[in-house]
C-alpha cells in the first residue's frame, strides 16, 4: 500500500504490482549522503560504495536484462564514533525492537505461502532462495531479541551474515529513496454538497474492458465530478471534500478516513487502469509554473492552494486511475499482502529485489523537531514488504513512514541517495 504525500502522484500502479507508489520523485534536488557533514569521508561514503573490484567494467558492458540487481560483499565495518552505521533506536529509551519484530513476522508469514515460492522460482541473483530468506528472518530475530546493544547486533551480524548490494543506478551502490504514508482524509459514505468528490471500486467487468482504456479524464471528467455518467456510475465507495484529495489517495495508494459521524476507516488499492502514472510535478515544472529545482511535495501544495481552479487541468493529464477497497479499519498494506510497520518497510521494484527479505537501508532521512525538519543520516533495518508503479530499477527505494500528518510532513521532503543491503546468513550457516 503506498501513501505518499511527498510524491505527489507517481503511482503508476499496474494489476500485478500492490499499492505502492514512490514517493517525491518530483523533488528535483537529491541531496547526496556527501553532503553530510556528520563523520570522517572513509566512514560516509567511500567504505558503503560497491568496490570497483566487485563490479568491474563487465557489469556495465551487459545488455539491462542482464545485470545483475546486488552484488555480494561483507558487512560494512563501523568506525569509531560512527554511530550513524548503527540501527541505535533498536536499543533507545523507547525501543523499537518490538515493531521491528512485528515486521519480520509478517515476512515469514509470506514466505511461507504459494505467492513466495512461485517469486523465488526464477530469482535472477544465485544464492538467494527462499529458504535462505526464511533461514536468515529467523536466525536475525534471534539476534535481535538477545542482543542488548547496536554495536553487539551489528558484531553478530558480521559473524553471521553476508550481504547483498543494491547496484545502485550507477552500478557503485547509490540508491535514490523517497518516502510515502497513509495520509488521513475526511470522508462521506453519501454524496452532500460538502462530500463531492468520490473514489471508486474496482469495476468487476475491468478485465474485458476495451484496450486502450478510457483515460482518468474520460472516466470522471476534467472536473472529478462526472464519473456516474460512464463506465464509474454506481461503483463510488467514499465521497470527498476536496478535489485534490481522492487524487492523494490514488497516488498513495490507500487512506485512513475520519467519517462524519467520528468513526474511522481504511481504503486500500484494489487495481487500475493500463496506464503509466505521470507527475503532474514535473508537468508544473515544465509549464514554468514552479522552478527547475527546489521544488517538494509542499511546494506543489502550496501552488493548487493558490490556484484550485488549475487542479482540474493537471489531473487530467494523468490518464492513470486507481480502485479501492474498503479495509475497515486494517493497516496499509504491502504488495506481498502482508501488513506495513512504519520506519519497517520498504518498497522496491519486485521484479529484482527479493520480497519478504530483510535489508539495511542508509540514507538522509527527515525528523520532525519543533523548528521544522532535520535531516539525520540513519541505518535501519527493514523489510522488503512493497512495490510501486514509480518504483524501477535497482536504484529506488521508497520508504514507509506511517500515517497521518507528521508522517505526510516528512514523506513530502524525503530524497536523498543512499544504500540498499540485503542480509543473508553465511552459506555455511
Amino acid at each position: 500500500m503506498k501513501n505518499t504525500l511527498a510524491e505527489l502522484g507517481k503511482l503508476s500502479k499496474f494489476v500485478a504490482i500492490s499499492l505502492p507508489v514512490v514517493l517525491s520523485i518530483f523533488l528535483v534536488r537529491m541531496q547526496s549522503l556527501a553532503d553530510q557533514e556528520l563523520s570522517p569521508l572513509e566512514c560516509r561514503v567511500k567504505k558503503w560504495d560497491i568496490p570497483v573490484s566487485l563490479t568491474g567494467e563487465n557489469q556495465n558492458a551487459l545488455p539491462q536484462k542482464q545485470k545483475v540487481p546486488l552484488i555480494e560483499r561483507l558487512p560494512i565495518t563501523c568506525c569509531q564514533g560512527d554511530t550513524s552505521c548503527l540501527d541505535e533506536v533498536l536499543y533507545g529509551e523507547i525501543s523499537d525492537k518490538k515493531a521491528l519484530v512485528s515486521a519480520i513476522a509478517r515476512s515469514l508469514q509470506y514466505l511461507r505461502t504459494a505467492n513466495a515460492a512461485a517469486a523465488y522460482q526464477n530469482y535472477p541473483v544465485a544464492g538467494i532462495t527462499r529458504d535462505r530468506v526464511f533461514k536468515s528472518l529467523t536466525r536475525f530475530r534471534e539476534l535481535l531479541l538477545k542482543t542488548n546493544s547496536a554495536t553487539e547486533l551489528h558484531q553478530a551480524i558480521e559473524r553471521e551474515f553476508v550481504l547483498y548490494q543494491s547496484v545502485g543506478n550507477n552500478t557503485k551502490g547509490s540508491v535514490l529513496f523517497t518516502a510515502y504514508y497513509e495520509p488521513l482524509y475526511a470522508a462521506s459514505r453519501v454524496p452532500t454538497a460538502e462530500y463531492r468528490y468520490p473514489v471508486y471500486r474496482l469495476p468487476p467487468d475491468l478485465k474485458s474492458w476495451p484496450k486502450p482504456h478510457p483515460t482518468r479524464e474520460e472516466l470522471e471528467g476534467a472536473d472529478g465530478l462526472q464519473g456516474a455518467k460512464g463506465k464509474l456510475r454506481g461503483l463510488e465507495l467514499f465521497w470527498f471534500r476536496d478535489r485534490l484529495e481522492p487524487y492523494l489517495a490514488q497516488i498513495q495508494g490507500s487512506a485512513k478516513l475520519q467519517l462524519p459521524d467520528g468513526t474511522q476507516t481504511t481504503i486500500g488499492y484494489a487495481g487500475n487502469i493500463a496506464y503509466n502514472y505521470k507527475s503532474i510535478g514535473r508537468e508544473l515544472i515544465d509549464d514554468g509554473k514552479l522552478p527547475q529545482e527546489g521544488v517538494t511535495m509542499p511546494t506543489i501544495l502550496d501552488y493548487f492552494q493558490k490556484h484550485p481552479q488549475e487542479l482540474d487541468i493537471y489531473i487530467p493529464r494523468d490518464r492513470s486511475f486507481v480502485f479501492f477497497q474498503e479495509n475497515y479499519g486494517q493497516p496499509a498494506q504491502g504488495s506481498i499482502n502482508v501488513p506495513l510497520t512504519a520506519e519497517r518497510s520498504i518498497a522496491t521494484d519486485k521484479s529484482l529485489m527479493p520480497p519478504g527479505a530483510l535489508a539495511l537501508i542508509r540514507a538522509s532521512i527527515p525528523f520532525a523537531n519543533p523548528t521544522g525538519m532535520e535531516e539525520q543520516i540513519i541505518s535501519r533495518y527493514v523489510l522488503d514488504q512493497d512495490a510501486g508503479g514509480a518504483i524501477k530499477g535497482a536504484g529506488r527505494v521508497d520508504y514507509f513512514l506511517g500515517t497521518g500528518k507528521i508522517a505526510g510532513d516528512r514523506a513530502g521532503v524525503t530524497v536523498s541517495n543512499g544504500q540498499l543491503f540485503y542480509l543473508l546468513l553465511k552459506s555455511k550457516n
